[in-house]
């Protein structure tokens, strides 16, 4: 099917093609997952290639370039979600597709570390998929369905990755060649372009008279909801903990292993086996979120994921580091899919677009403090360092959630 179905209204009741939808979305899902972390082990290990050799230099470099692109995708989202409230949600997902395969091509012809850094910048500017994805599907399927609905797509976020960091860390150690895995990945997101196109439908009608409310007074808007800023706080605390370690996997693998011909694979394996696990438990956690309630299954799973990370700061073997990063994956990625269904749960639906569009600054300014923190944590403190100060924020984000977040949900 191509261009949107035939507009009904929209409400908590479901678009009646939500299934449809919902499928449709997760296998985009999967592609755009894919099509990200396919460079994510190689970008810390391209960096000497764009000059940067210096082991300090590589831990900032690395967590900035990571950083940097969630950062100005905080400052742009709300307006990105207010747009998708006017003009139709499958819209910005098209949108963010086609920028992030532009924004890596252009990142594959880099000569420079700047090069680099203006390329993440863009994409944080156009992008925003994950946003974009979760507008949409949270707009199309009933309320009730919500934590179902929303741990499929995080599945399939989690196949992508899983699949992602391997194929691209195998296809550089192949072609021996940094560069040709950037080309790969946007290939792969103009895929998923044209698969939104032609299989995605929404039912979408466009609000009459719709208020154009400022920026600053949808933050305003969306931060008076009862319960909406502890979710926001538990959006950016488990984003930073779990972005945190990202840019260092890689690095933190080849101080465990040294200079090895495989090193991008190693790494990409590392990345990706959270994943594993991951494809099996949140579908069961988000589940369970619909039938026990958000809150307890969140607390279970931020306590989980904190529990599983400590034990890589002290990690003595590759192997080790891959069975601990599995056992992350039990608990970490069902965090920000039961979050999202809480949210989505607390806000009308006519109003997602807006409050996802601000809710997901919070997220997006994890990702990017995250990062940045962790390549700092790593250059002047060491690589362990890293894991324990994101136990740290895990074991808080718990403790937020326990006292302030409300049993259940208004209906």
């Amino acid at each position: 099917m191509s261009g949107a179905a035939t507009a009904t209204p929209e409400g908590d009741d479901g678009s009646p093609d939500w299934r449809r939808t919902l499928t449709a979305m997760v296998a985009v899902q999967v592609v755009m997952s894919l099509s990200f972390t396919f460079v994510s082990p190689i970008l810390p290990l391209f960096l000497p290639d764009v000059g940067i050799a210096n082991d300090r230099q590589l831990y900032l470099w690395a967590g900035a370039l990571t950083a940097i692109t969630s950062l100005m995708a905080a400052l742009v989202s709300p307006i990105w979600g207010r747009m998708a409230d006017r003009y139709g949600r499958k819209l910005m997902v098209l949108r963010s597709c086609i920028a992030i395969a532009a924004c890596t091509a252009l990142m594959g012809v880099a000569q420079s570390v700047w090069h680099l850094l203006s390329a993440r910048i863009l994409m944080g500017a156009f992008a925003g998929f994950s946003a974009a994805s979760v507008i949409l599907v949270s707009t199309q399927v009933p309320r009730a369905r919500l934590g179902y609905a929303l741990g499929l797509m995080s599945s399939g976020q989690l196949i992508g990755s899983l699949l992602g960091p391997v194929l691209g860390g195998a296809l550089a150690d192949v072609t021996a060649s940094y560069r040709i895995p950037f080309f790969v990945s946007g290939a792969l997101s103009l895929a998923a372009t044209l698969l939104c196109w032609w299989s995605v439908p929404e039912t979408f009608k466009r609000p009459e008279n719709t208020p154009k409310t400022p920026v600053l007074a949808a933050y305003r808007q969306v931060g008076g909801i009862p319960g909406m800023m502890v979710l926001v706080t538990v959006l950016f605390l488990s984003q930073f903990a779990t972005q945190a370690v990202q840019p260092i996997v890689a690095l933190y693998v080849q101080s465990i292993v040294g200079d090895q011909p495989n090193l991008a694979t190693l790494g990409g394996v590392a990345l990706s086996v959270t994943g594993l696990a991951g494809v099996v438990a949140v579908p069961l956690l988000a589940r369970s979120g619909d039938r026990y309630g958000e809150k307890a299954v969140l607390v279970v799973a931020l306590v989980g994921a904190a529990l599983a990370t400590a034990p890589q700061a002290w990690v003595g073997s590759y192997w080790g580091f891959v069975i601990e990063r599995l056992s992350l994956g039990l608990f970490v990625g069902s965090i920000v899919p039961i979050t999202n269904a809480l949210i989505a749960k607390v806000t009308p639906a006519s109003e997602r677009g807006m409050t996802f569009g601000v809710t997901s600054s919070a997220y997006f300014l994890g990702n990017s403090l995250g990062p940045a923190s962790g390549g700092v944590i790593a250059a002047y403190a060491g690589l362990p360092w890293v894991f324990v100060v994101t136990t740290v924020m895990l074991l808080a984000g718990a403790v937020w959630v326990a006292a302030a977040v409300p049993r259940r949900t208004s209906p």
